[in-house]
């Protein structure tokens, strides 16, 4: 594959080059991949200990480590993305992806007191949105990595081969497949700054208790999903239909306990918001926007897929 290392590293240390040149583009193509920084942190951290598990002559053999590592990270997801399928369908409710806040929201702090590497921060583009992901959810894990090495990160489907075990041809195939998946995403989507107007709009409607404002600003056939994981309170089931998604928000407004705020945030790159209870992060709420009505709305509440967010 080609080597994506930086230039101008010092070539006489190829350890060196890969942990500065290569840390970050394996955590944007691991999240892409998996859908969770915490199982991203995970693949990459199992890429490096296969990486120095290696004898020095044998890594001095590498010609390319860059290449190397996202061949070895490729596999090590695509092995996870078959294994989360069987997790997933004992997880409670519905999975979502971890939500991803703006570089400047980052978490300063990480849950074990560490200070957050820039190097962990995945680039916010439209390969990143939550209306994306979960399209790249229903993907088989071939399929996935097919698409996400040959069409995001412009991998050859020769290289992309190496990575799942199959033919070129085959491989092409899987990305035509995953292409077809997400047709209906490639259509125009409002300015962002549209979208935002609308999610602020959402949010004045919410925390009015205006049931009639919050209907004429969803899409009929507008669908809410929680992801709760089981640890907090969240509804199982997806709701269908503006009505009863504005019914269910109003239900959520009358149990909003004294402390709670509502942000606007940066959601995987596309407006949302946040809620805060006493300066903590408990619900990240992303939106698809389309024809200037909320067609999507996707609330993690999951605790563990929180940790980016800035807290206090």
């Amino acid at each position: 594959m080609t080597d994506t290392s930086r230039p101008g590293h010092d070539r006489t240390d190829p350890a060196l080059s890969v942990i500065m040149g290569e840390r970050r583009q394996l955590i944007n193509l691991a999240y892409r991949l998996l859908g969770s920084l915490a199982e991203a942190e995970d693949a990459v951290q199992e890429t490096y200990a296969r990486w120095y598990a290696m004898s020095p002559s044998q890594r001095d053999a590498v010609e390319s480590p860059g290449a190397w590592l996202t061949t070895v990270a490729g596999r090590i997801c695509l092995n996870t993305l078959k294994s989360a399928r069987a997790r997933r369908e004992r997880y409670v409710g519905a999975w979502l992806p971890e939500p991803l806040p703006e570089p400047a929201e980052w978490a300063a702090d990480r849950t074990d007191g560490t200070a957050a590497d820039p190097a962990d921060r995945v680039t916010l583009d439209e390969s990143v949105n939550m209306a994306f992901l979960v399209v790249l959810e229903s993907m088989t894990p071939a399929e996935r990595v097919a698409f996400i090495l040959h069409d995001v990160f412009r991998y050859p489907f020769a290289e992309v081969a190496e990575v799942t075990g199959r033919t070129p041809a085959a491989c092409r195939q899987l990305a035509s497949s995953a292409r077809r998946r997400l047709h209906g995403l490639r259509d125009p989507k409002p300015p962002v700054a549209k979208q935002a107007g609308v999610v602020r709009a959402f949010k004045a409607a919410w925390e009015a208790k205006d049931i009639e404002a919050l209907i004429g600003l969803l899409d009929p056939d507008a669908t809410a999903v929680a992801d709760g994981g089981g640890l907090v309170m969240a509804f199982l089931d997806p709701i269908e239909g503006a009505e009863p998604i504005a019914r269910g928000w109003m239900e959520i407004a009358d149990r909003m306990p004294t402390g709670m705020t509502l942000l606007e945030r940066t959601v995987n790159g596309r407006p949302g918001l946040v809620a805060r209870l006493d300066g903590v992060v408990v619900t990240v709420f992303a939106f698809e926007v389309v024809d200037d009505r909320i067609k999507q709305i996707w609330a993690v509440r999951n605790p563990e897929k929180l940790r980016p967010w800035t807290s206090g």
